[in-house]
């Protein structure tokens, strides 16, 4: 059985940026995640913005952390080596009632201190983007794009750099409040602690129950994407979204990627399932009707993928109202953080939570700052970027970077070597995939996922029926084939 000072559960961005901040001191922390990686959820399952934050109520957490977390981000970004780019936003509008939510929204933003939010013409929003759809629009310029799985990987191994352990496959069952503390029952053993810090996303209220917290009532918005091929993310420059209705909501927007594909998406219907991820040609077929507004350049021979995400709102069941982020703490649920309804814009916000959640701590009890934490992570270097100077260097150093194992997205032996050998230890295919792009390309792994298997079993001596793609009981095979 572990002891340890502080257990967070999940390792989805918030939890990961909880870990990367108390890392700063001299804590003994682990990470209970009940998947094999970190951003399995929703994490990993949205459009990749950095939020402005002109949508959100002013004063309310959700707004505070948005325009906190934006304004760093450039910072953030090159600590962690992660891909970023403030790329803009533009919320096109068709006619006057488009403009007057338009208007509404850029004063919300105002007040919220969002910065140089400005409208414009036909004329310069076809300067900016001439396959943007609308008449007029807000161009937005601190709002960014990323990717949210290689932010919250980059997180997590930072901390585990600093100290944190991520114990994987480590569903929470149960919680036991001690005399000196926690004891959490979890399917692969139990665990104490003194303080607990709930990050477990779409699963928070019940660990939230767990501690004593309320049960809060949730409600699940899904939304389903198209994928579009790097030919269509060469015809968009920024992310072009519609005019939001009364109460901040947009429908379906396209969004360029960090990596050049195009996501177009979401829509949004209520679900009761908690990893409801089916996609339906009756939204698709909506997605592709909406997005043609958006972007001209929706067709449907870019199409290369789908895929959905859940926002799990906390609601007010008498009035029917979301309602704000929940970051609490208090004498009666001692040494616990509970952090609930946290979802978009919650890569965003993550940072900016992660320090709150920390100060709590911290003045319970005023920890040693650790002098060796360093903010820095360096992440595997992508072949596909390099220039050809670099390239040959690259390959003159390390001849596996003269082996490209996943031609669509140039990713090379080297790449899928150090993935497979990551910090984290984590070893399912969608784990190589979320850390190289490898399988992400135009023809989605029909040429080099046989390869990524063969290089994992090898590496790690692992029989063939022990090679997972993502879930705790996703086998690739049952045997030995050709």
């Amino acid at each position: 059985m572990g002891a340890y000072d502080v257990i967070i559960i999940g390792a989805g961005v918030v939890g990961s940026a909880v870990a990367r901040e108390l890392s700063r001191f001299c804590l003994d922390i682990a990470v209970l995640e009940k998947e094999p990686d970190v951003a399995c959820g929703n994490s990993g399952r949205n459009t990749g913005m950095l939020h402005a934050g002109f949508t959100y109520t002013p004063g309310s957490l959700k707004a505070e952390c948005a325009v906190e977390g934006n304004r760093e981000f450039d910072q953030v970004a090159e600590e962690l080596d992660v891909p970023f780019r403030r790329t803009g936003k533009l919320v096109v509008g068709f006619d006057e009632e488009d403009r007057r939510n338009i208007l509404k929204f850029k004063e919300i933003g105002e007040r919220n201190g969002v910065r140089g939010m400005k409208m414009i013409d036909k004329a310069r929003l076809n300067q900016l983007d001439p396959n943007a759809g609308g008449e007029f629009a807000m161009y937005v310029p601190s709002s960014g794009i990323l990717d949210p799985m290689q932010y919250t990987i980059a997180l997590a191994e930072n901390a585990c750099a600093n100290g944190v352990r991520f114990l994987f496959g480590r569903r929470v069952e149960g919680i036991r409040r001690e005399e000196d503390g926690y004891l959490i029952h979890t399917c692969k053993g139990d665990v104490r602690t003194k303080w607990v810090i709930n990050c477990a996303g779409m699963y928070a209220s019940q660990i939230s129950a767990m501690l004593g917290y309320p049960d809060y009532p949730v409600r699940g918005f899904k939304g389903e994407y198209y994928v579009l091929d790097k030919k269509a993310g060469k015809n968009m420059r920024i992310p072009i979204y519609p005019a939001p209705n009364e109460k901040g909501g947009f429908a379906t927007h396209a969004t360029p990627t960090i990596d050049g594909n195009v996501l177009v998406g979401p829509d949004s219907y209520i679900t009761e399932g908690y990893e409801d991820y089916k996609v339906t040609r009756e939204h698709m077929d909506g997605l592709y009707r909406d997005g043609r507004r958006m972007f001209k350049e929706m067709k449907p021979e870019y199409f290369i993928r789908n895929f959905a995400g859940i926002r799990w709102k906390i609601y007010d069941p008498k009035t029917g109202e979301n309602k704000d982020f929940v970051l609490e703490s208090d004498d009666s649920h001692p040494c616990t953080v509970n952090l609930a309804g946290i979802e978009s814009p919650g890569v965003t916000c993550a940072l900016p939570l992660a320090r709150r959640a920390a100060a709590i701590l911290r003045e319970k009890e005023n920890p040693r700052i650790d002098p060796s934490f360093s903010p820095y992570r360096k992440g595997i270097r992508r072949f596909s970027d390099m220039d050809q100077k670099e390239k040959k260097e690259a390959i003159a150093g390390n001849p596996d970077y003269g082996e490209v194992i996943c031609r669509c997205e140039m990713v090379t032996r080297a790449e899928i070597l150090q993935a497979i050998h990551n910090p984290l230890g984590v070893h399912t295919v969608t784990g190589i995939k979320n850390r190289t792009r490898a399988t992400m390309g135009r023809c989605q792994g029909g040429y080099c996922e046989t390869r990524i298997t063969a290089m994992i079993q090898e590496e790690l001596g692992i029989d063939e029926r022990q090679v997972r793609y993502s879930k705790e009981n996703s086998y690739m095979f049952t045997g030995k084939v050709r």
